[in-house]
This record gives C-alpha cells, structure tokens and sequence, in this order.
C-alpha cells in the first residue's frame, strides 16, 4: 500500500480506514465528554511538523502520526514550512525535497542554522543521488515515495526515540535543570531559552541559578544576596530589583505578569514551578 499522488478519498478506501477513524474519533469524543484521562494524555505530548505540497500526503500521515499520539502541522510549501520550523517547538520534522517557494534542501540548511530537531527527508524519486545529498546534509533518516505511512511512523519513531535517549543521556554527564522553556545547563554554566543561549550577566546567571535551586521557595533579598556570595563591592539590596528586572528582559518574563520570577510583596522573590 504505497501513497503516490492519489486522493485522501482513495487513499482511505485503499487502506480500509475510513469506518474505523470515525469510530476512533468518536471514542476519544465520548471519553472526552466523560472527563475521562487516559494514561498517555498525561505525558507531555510530541509535536510533528509534515512538510509537504501533497495534501493527501499530509493528511494521510497525519492521521497516522496522530493515531500515535502525536499533534501534527501540516505545511504545503517550503516558506511556510520554514516558518512554522524556526517559530515553534517540534520534536520531528518531515520534509519534502521537492517543495514550491523554497526547495527542500533551502529549508533543511535553514532549520540547522538554529535547531537541532531530528529531520526525516522525503522525496518523489528513489535516486542514490537525493539520498546522498540528504544524509549529506545531515538529516536523520531518509525515504523515497511512493510509501508505507507504517514505514514512515515506525522511522519517525525510532528518530524521536534515539533522539530522547541521547538527550537523557547528556542531561546525565550535565548538570541541566528543565523550567518550562528555559534549560539551566550548570556544567556548562549557561541558560538557554527554546534552545537559544542566553547572554546574561555572571551576577544575572548567579542570581538565577539560586532561584533555580529553590523552585517554589520564596527568598528573601537577604537570603538571595548571601547564596549569590554578593558583598559590597558586588551588589547592593537597593540594586537587586534592576538586576531582577533585567533577568526579566532576558527570559521573556512580562514585568507586569511574570511567568518564572514573581515578586513576594514585602519579602523577596521565587522562581514559579
């Protein structure tokens, strides 16, 4: 059962899906209804990008994507693509070679400058050549159309699955604490924002590294000045709000709704779990 440019309808017919999708949807409608929580719906949840300029192919592997429980955007051209890619946070990406607007390759050099996300690339001809200029690039796997959508789930899997090993693996030999969007790397004595290293001060990072060390726990400025080890010629009560107020800047805390570092009234600061 390989996908080429044929329809969803025939698509589905093909594949003998249609009665059964319905009957999914209207299950997981029911037990929404019902407030019932699955297990899975309690981890968080992976995210896919398809990039493609073949609906059907988008839908199609979307819905097998999301029978895996993954939330899935489609884009139909390399621009948009691109810049769904570079705005959000995904934990794969499948990509056309063969794109409108902007090629496939244009897309994937892009992607790289920024994000390391596992790219699994997609093209219409099964030549030696798309697939040495893919690998050569740097993508994590590569198929050719037409094909299996259980071949490509499975691929997507074991990408999304290494990927997950390696990074546990280095959250183990790194001292690297996760709040939210931001990642507190102590080994490499660095924070980072979406993957984005952030350029703080030393006083800024000393500053947040205690706040991380004490999620939830309100600090007074006494009790924050003595873990930073400030003395005078550092740092003084009075100029804590500026520095507090900059680390603000910097981690995209709204000052009048703070998301991570928020304000005790009369007593100090914490950083929000």
């Amino acid at each position: 059962m390989c996908l080429g440019r044929i329809s969803r309808r025939l698509l589905f017919g093909i594949l003998g899906r249609e009665s059964a999708l319905d009957g999914e949807v209207a299950r997981r409608e029911r037990r929404t209804r019902a407030g019932i929580v699955q297990p899975d719906m309690l981890v968080r949840q992976r995210r896919a990008l398809v990039i493609d300029d073949e609906r059907a192919i988008v839908e199609i592997l979307s819905t097998y994507l999301r029978d895996e429980g993954y939330a899935v955007t489609g884009a139909f051209d390399g621009a948009e693509g691109l810049n769904l890619a570079l705005s959000e946070p995904f934990d794969v990406v499948l990509l056309d070679l063969n794109l409108p607007s902007m090629s496939g390759v244009e897309v994937f050099k892009r992607i790289r400058k920024t994000s390391d996300v596992p790219i699994l690339m997609v093209t219409s001809r099964d030549e030696a050549l798309d697939r040495i200029v893919g690998l050569e690039l740097g993508a994590d796997d590569y198929i050719a159309k037409p094909f299996n959508p259980r071949e490509v789930v499975a691929r997507v899997k074991n990408i999304v699955n290494r990927t997950e090993r390696k990074s546990a693996a280095s959250r183990v030999e790194h001292d690297v604490q996760q709040i939210g969007d931001l990642q507190l790397d102590r080994t490499g004595h660095e924070l980072t924002r979406n993957g984005t290293r952030l350029k703080l001060t030393p006083m800024e990072y000393r500053i947040f590294d205690a706040l991380a060390a004490n999620v939830g726990v309100a600090l007074t400025r006494a009790q924050l000045l003595d873990k930073v080890n400030a003395d005078s010629t550092d740092i003084f009560d009075r100029t804590l709000d500026k520095h507090i107020a900059n680390l603000r800047g910097k981690i995209g805390d709204d000052p009048n709704r703070p998301r991570y570092i928020t304000t005790v009234q009369g007593y100090g600061y914490k950083l929000a779990k």
